[in-house]
Order: C-alpha cells, then sequence, then structure tokens
C-alpha cells in the first residue's frame, strides 16, 4: 500500500483518467472489475491467485490480466517473482476515473462506459444487499456501518464540486498511514452517486 500514498490526491500516477474506449470496455466484465478490487484490497497477485480470489479458474484469470494489461490498467512486477516462471501483476493506478463528457464524439467509448458504470453499479447494489443480509451476525461491524441520503438543490457547477470534496475525502482515507495498533481492519467498500432525480 505504500506505493498508493507516493502520489498526492491530484497526481495522475495516483488517480487515472480513462480516456479511451479500449480501458472502458475492459472494465465493463465483472470478472476483471472483481480482479482489479482484489488487486486494490490485496495488492499485487499472480493470476493463480486471482483466480482462487474470484472464483474462475487459472487460464480464464490469465486472459482476463491480459485484456486489462493491453488497456493499461495493470503492469507486471517482475521484481516480486521468485523465479522465471512466476508472473506477478499490480494495478497501474490506485484510482480510477472517467467522464462519459469526456467521450462526446466518440460513440463507442460512450458506450463502453455506460456499459462499464451499470455493471459498476449492479456490483455495488449486489455488495450492498449480501451486507445488508448478513449485516446481524457483523458484531461491532453492524454498528459502524451507513447509509447517507439527502436531497440537495444544486447547479452542475456545485454538483460537480460536491463529488470533488468527496471523492478528496475518500481519496484521503485511502492514503493514510494505517497504524499497527493491532486493531481488526477489514476491506470496506464506500460509494457514493449524487445525480438528478424526481421524488
Amino acid at each position: 500500500m505504500s506505493d498508493d500514498r507516493e502520489h498526492g490526491p491530484d497526481d495522475a500516477a495516483y488517480r487515472r483518467t480513462i480516456t479511451d474506449a479500449k480501458a472502458l470496455s475492459a472494465l465493463a466484465n465483472p470478472f476483471r472489475a472483481r480482479m482489479l478490487d482484489a488487486l486494490s484490497v490485496d495488492g499485487p497477485s499472480t493470476a493463480s491467485a486471482l483466480a482462487q480470489r474470484t472464483g474462475q479458474a487459472v487460464g480464464s484469470a490469465s486472459h482476463h490480466l491480459k485484456v486489462l494489461h493491453e488497456a493499461g490498467l495493470v503492469e507486471e512486477a517482475p521484481e516480486l517473482a521468485r523465479d522465471r516462471r512466476e508472473r506477478w501483476w499490480r494495478k497501474v493506478s490506485p484510482s480510477l476515473r472517467w467522464s462519459r463528457n469526456e467521450f462526446a464524439t466518440d460513440t463507442a467509448a460512450v458506450d463502453a462506459a455506460k456499459v462499464a458504470e451499470s455493471m459498476e453499479l449492479d456490483r455495488q447494489s449486489e455488495a450492498a444487499r449480501i451486507w445488508l443480509a448478513n449485516s446481524e451476525t457483523s458484531g461491532d461491524w453492524d454498528g459502524a456501518a451507513f447509509v447517507a441520503q439527502t436531497w440537495l438543490r444544486l447547479t452542475p457547477a456545485e454538483l460537480r464540486e460536491l463529488g470533488e470534496e468527496m471523492v478528496d475525502l475518500l481519496t484521503r482515507w485511502h492514503r493514510r498511514e494505517v497504524p499497527d495498533d493491532g486493531a481488526e481492519r477489514e476491506p470496506i467498500l464506500v460509494f457514493s452517486r449524487g445525480f438528478p432525480h424526481q421524488p
């Protein structure tokens, strides 16, 4: 995790902006998205470890890693290999972002962005449903988990500003030095959305 903290929150190496349809298409696959999540939570990994973590065959994991690599989302970490046959992979950047507005003239990229966003929303919703189904047996975590919802009246510029503030807050928590105090810490999924809607 220390490599995540070497960059400032606005540094392009920390928060990569996706600018092509190929990378968006690579993200629009549930196994590849789960592999990126595993690399975020666990750090660099091999194809076999990622296959086990995400419940797929090693050959399938290797294929998905190749697609992610060709899209510029993961890179090899040869310094971690114990021999020539072992291949380790890591995320190119700890944080990814994109905006459909930036692809207005590229319909393939806009379509890929919509598919990636829809799939990510499905994954987030499913994760929340799994948590709700099991939260009563989670002890202190049940009292710590939160949901926040509010209605605001904003301009597009104000909504953009709010989003940037929320991303900066999450980035600060992501980049913090985790205390070595023996406390139990679990991977926590935090997501938020803000968009125009009528009650």
